[in-house]
């Protein structure tokens, strides 16, 4: 089946980057001069996606707006013969069609994944965490759909870690299949010690219908959240699920520094900014 839908859940408080966040999505953060949703956005269109579905919850409604038609704006700039920003604009809000759905309580990314059910109609679908900025040049969605097209189940993106950080992420136990494909065998979340590998799951998923089967019988974990990988734990007894080690750069950018990473990184990609940029940045003085 093709995958249409994208399930992007936005619904936490983003308290690493309180106080910014206050007031603010950390979803609409500025990277160079997009918010970091939009980059995940773009990443779905350019994979072929066309229905993205946003898990929003309180003080989120600026993801709406940003991702609206702007009347006003869009007159001001016409009026004013701003055509290129009017094209930009309009591109923002045509991308793609969207639908929210809000999540009342953060009870974790497996529930926040659950109460889109009904809007996926039993189709497989793609998540993005838009924390996960990837740069490549093919889109990491874009790979790991032409991965489920080979095998037909869920596939998870993966990336080679120090074991050292190990603990901040999801990690795999599995059996490769193929160059950069791994059967999933087990998975633990932040593993306190001994991971059973280096290759932690990044934020981009393709789940198969039988995620939410799962997702029910998942029981909630500490702060009384549903663990998305706890629920995929419960879907390898009765269907495959693969893991992919995508090609590309990915920046965490729900963690300050690699929020900083990202924005120089790419701000030094683009043909207005980086020369500047880079003279700057030689010219800082510890």
């Amino acid at each position: 089946m093709k995958i249409k839908k994208a399930v992007f859940p936005a619904a936490g408080f983003g308290t690493r980057f309180l106080p910014a966040t206050k007031a603010i999505p950390k979803e609409m953060l500025p990277l160079v001069d997009k918010p970091l949703i939009q980059y995940a956005v773009e990443e779905a269109k350019a994979s072929g996606l066309s229905e993205i579905i946003i898990v929003t919850g309180m003080g989120k409604t600026a993801i709406e707006d940003h991702f609206d038609t702007s009347f006003e704006l869009e007159m001001l700039l016409r009026e004013r013969d701003k055509t290129e920003l009017l094209k930009m604009i309009e591109n923002v809000s045509g991308m793609v069609h969207f639908a929210y759905t809000r999540q009342k309580k953060p009870l974790g990314l497996g529930h926040a994944i659950g109460i889109t059910k009904n809007l996926i109609n039993n189709e497989p679908f793609a998540v993005f965490l838009s924390d996960d900025i990837i740069d490549s040049k093919t889109p990491a969605m874009k790979q790991m759909v032409e991965v489920f097209q080979r095998y037909g189940t869920s596939i998870l993106a993966v990336q080679k870690v120090p074991k050292s950080q190990a603990h901040l992420y999801g990690v795999i136990k599995g059996k490769k299949v193929a160059p950069g494909v791994y059967k999933v065998l087990d998975l633990v979340e932040k593993p306190k010690s001994n991971p059973p590998s280096d290759l932690a799951i990044i934020g981009r998923y393709i789940l198969t219908p039988g995620i939410f089967n799962s997702l029910e019988e998942t029981k909630p974990g500490k702060g009384g959240e549903i663990q998305l990988t706890d629920a995929l734990k419960i879907l390898i007894r009765t269907q495959d699920v693969f893991a992919f080690e995508f090609e590309g750069t990915r920046y965490d950018a729900g963690d300050k520094l690699g929020f900083l990473k990202a924005n120089i990184s790419l701000a030094l990609k683009r043909p207005d900014l980086k020369a500047d940029l880079r003279k700057f940045l030689r010219n800082i003085k510890n």
